[in-house]
């Protein structure tokens, strides 16, 4: 037993300092949240881009990594249990269906637009996916079943920067927008879970406007991300059929997200109340504390200067495409607002 604990500690040794960093981050985001009334998750964000330097450090990088994907989906799957069948009843059926639509309006929009701007329609798949999906994740998903030559890791590598990069904006400039039209908690959970790219910055907007809001909009980004797995396995058809043909001619199927089962699954088990309470209210603080490390980190490994180096019209690609998004999914709330209450 000695020997297996002292495996477990030097497999994880390597995470513990970066995992430091972004938890002393998180309880001073919290610090201030209590002290000033400011919001934490937007605290942790900006402490940590105020340390992004510690993330060129070796020691540093792979807990920083490690908080900023596997901390985040673990903290994501633990918001299942805030959130019941009761919940997407009341969230009605029309808005389900302008948040699937929007992001395949914005996948086609995408393509139309890149080949406006004399891009090549995988840049317009590349980007389209990321903002109308899941951000730096669908970019990767989608990058997997294209050609793995120097111009896709290119694209993938602009792509990934410039989403992460539009979301962080958007994380605090939409709630902003919420507040301007005067839009209802409803309202406005369903606007920033359609809108902003990146999960993590889902949660640190709603839960900055309020815990109602923040579970919303998580609820709204997972329906995003579930339509990741069909969205990159009929790219990969079209891939596959000679749009951008693999050499091997084969199309690998992207994994199913972790995350969104786990989040499901304690969404289905929380909806017929087979756990006690205090082990939901247990869990679900401990999903809050999960997600303020993950955005703390994902601040320390965000370098928004990197973005200047990838030239114009990608950049003005990228900003159309949120936009777009952002133009549907605000006048659908302001059309059918009172459908939406």
């Amino acid at each position: 037993m000695t020997r297996f604990v002292k495996a477990i500690v030097l497999d994880w040794s390597s995470y513990w300092p970066g995992m430091g960093v972004a938890a002393m981050i998180a309880m001073a985001a919290t610090f201030l949240s209590m002290r000033y009334g400011a919001p934490a998750m937007l605290m942790a964000l900006l402490m940590g881009l105020a340390v992004n330097f510690l993330g060129d450090s070796p020691k540093i990088l792979p807990g920083i990594e490690w908080a900023a994907s596997t901390v985040l989906r673990l903290g994501v799957a633990l918001l299942g249990l805030r959130i019941t069948v009761n919940d997407v009843v009341s969230l009605g059926w029309l808005p389900i269906i302008a948040v699937c639509s929007a992001v395949l309006m914005t996948l086609g929009f995408g393509v139309v637009m890149a080949r406006l701007l004399g891009l090549s329609t995988r840049l317009g798949l590349l980007t389209g996916g990321a903002v109308g999906i899941c951000g730096a994740s669908a970019a990767m998903a989608i990058s997997s079943v294209f050609p793995g030559d120097g111009q896709q890791r290119k694209d993938t590598l602009f792509t990934v920067i410039g989403v992460t990069t539009l979301s962080t904006m958007a994380m605090v400039i939409y709630p902003l927008i919420s507040h301007a039209f005067a839009l209802s908690e409803s309202a406005t959970g369903l606007f920033l879970g359609a809108t902003i790219h990146d999960v993590a910055q889902v949660v640190g907007a709603g839960y900055s406007v309020s815990a109602e809001v923040g579970d919303l909009s998580t609820f709204v980004k997972l329906l995003r991300v579930a339509m990741l797995v069909p969205v990159v396995m009929v790219i990969g058809l079209l891939v596959r059929r000679g749009l951008h043909k693999a050499q091997d001619n084969t199309v690998l199927a992207p994994p199913i997200p972790w995350f969104l089962v786990g989040f499901v699954v304690l969404f289905l088990v929380n909806s017929v109340n087979l756990l006690p309470a205090p082990l939901v209210d247990s869990a679900a603080a401990s999903a809050s504390w999960l997600l303020l490390i993950a955005i703390a980190a994902l601040g320390v490994r965000t370098s928004l200067k990197e973005l200047g180096s990838v030239g114009l019209r990608p950049m003005i690609l990228m900003v159309a495409e949120t936009m777009f998004i952002a133009l549907i999914m605000l006048s659908f709330v302001l059309v059918y607002s009172s459908s939406i209450m």
